[in-house]
């Protein structure tokens, strides 16, 4: 378990991380989200003790990371996966890893079979692509077999079978009830991957929530009807928000179908359409718009 209060860092005078507070439970994939510059990355590098916080409290199953005797043993994580020796081979990364945390030379050969770098083990960790790095970070992540896992974009570079690879490993892990943490900006992967969301914004939180409720909350209906003019503000009085979809639809969100077909019933109104859509992306673009840092302006 990761506990996280009233987490606070600054940089200048611009505050990376605002108070934050939140738990990630062991025997579940977290998803950890946010824009660009949300403090993401600072968050988790204050649960590595790689950066002090100004204010609050960080403990991984109940202990500080910088006081454990066995750090590797307690926590493994990926936060670059260029931060390597360019020169030396995978295995002897490893190895030098190993050896520096009591880890035995054994478990070498076996995090680089589990990530599928045996035949690759000789050579030079510099001349990987950015998915065979990857996979050797998550090699080092895995060498003290922790049970606590923090990944930082796990899947950049990956081809899809690297990206199916990678899911079914953190889900795995989960399954082993350990203590599962990844940053991702791919929303799709985050509704296969993950089971519960912890989504920030310029450092503060915005939700802690399951995916299944996530998802539930970013539903909308696909409508057309046969007086839309007459509909439309019949749903916004019922709370629903009404955009133009195309070839004369509407997108109704904040309703459900039921709710809908309802009110366009006792209006009298006919329905040819009324089609259910979720989508992790539109709701969790909907939550952090207003958090955006970097707004491009459409071409």
């Amino acid at each position: 378990m990761i506990r996280i209060d009233g987490l606070t860092k600054r940089f200048g005078d611009r505050t990376a991380v605002d108070g934050l507070t939140f738990t990630v439970e062991s025997g579940r994939v977290t998803g950890f989200l946010g824009p660009n510059g949300a403090g993401k990355s600072t968050t988790m590098r204050m649960i590595l003790g790689l950066d002090r916080p100004d204010a609050g409290s960080v403990t991984v199953n109940g202990h500080d990371y910088v006081g454990m005797a066995r750090p590797m043993h307690e926590v493994g994580a990926l936060l670059d996966a260029r931060a390597l020796h360019p020169r030396r081979t995978a295995r002897d990364h490893l190895l030098c890893i190993a050896r520096s945390n009591g880890i035995p030379g054994g478990r070498v050969d076996e995090v680089l079979e589990l990530v599928g770098l045996e035949s690759v083990a000789r050579k030079r960790a510099g001349d990987f692509s950015l998915g065979m790095s990857q996979r050797l970070g998550i090699a080092v992540a895995l060498l003290g077999d922790p049970k606590v896992l923090l990944f930082d974009e796990p899947v950049n570079g990956l081809d899809p079978e690297g990206i199916k690879w990678i899911r079914e490993l953190m889900r795995g892990l989960a399954g082993e009830n350990r203590t599962v943490l990844v940053s991702s900006h791919l929303m799709s992967e985050m509704a296969q991957t993950a089971d519960h969301l912890v989504i920030i914004g310029r450092g503060r939180l915005i939700a802690d929530i399951g995916i299944s409720e996530f998802v539930r909350q970013g539903s909308n209906v696909l409508v057309r009807a046969d007086d839309p003019d007459r509909l439309v503000p019949l749903l916004a009085e019922a709370g629903g928000s009404v955009r133009q979809g195309t070839d004369g639809s509407f997108i109704v969100i904040g309703l459900e179908a039921r709710q809908v077909g309802k009110a366009a019933l006792a209006a009298g109104i006919v329905l040819t359409e009324l089609t259910p859509q979720r989508s992790l992306e539109q709701a969790y673009m909907d939550l952090t718009r207003d958090s955006v840092e970097f707004q491009a302006s459409a071409a």
